[in-house]
């Protein structure tokens, strides 16, 4: 679900949801740098760009995911 529907439903992560979202994102990268080094060890220029694109979707995801948390802390600080 994207950020504004949850807000829109009133639905709130917490940090452990949050922590696995990161943790399962990152163990997304082992399997992203496989297919990224068979591309280059067989020369395929495609599936090398496929890889490059998905490596740049998980780093936009766990820095999105980082943000959450960020956000999650400063809310803590605000309620304490």
């Amino acid at each position: 679900m994207s950020g504004k529907l949850e807000k829109a439903k009133g639905f709130k992560k917490s940090k452990p949801g949050t922590y696995l979202s990161i943790g399962t994102t990152l163990f997304g990268a082992i399997s992203v740098a496989k297919r990224a080094k068979k591309a280059r060890h067989e020369q395929d220029t495609l599936q090398l760009i496929d890889a490059v694109v998905s490596a740049a979707a998980i780093a936009t995801g766990v820095a999105l995911l980082v943000r959450e948390l960020r956000r999650m802390g400063d809310d803590d600080v605000l309620q304490g």
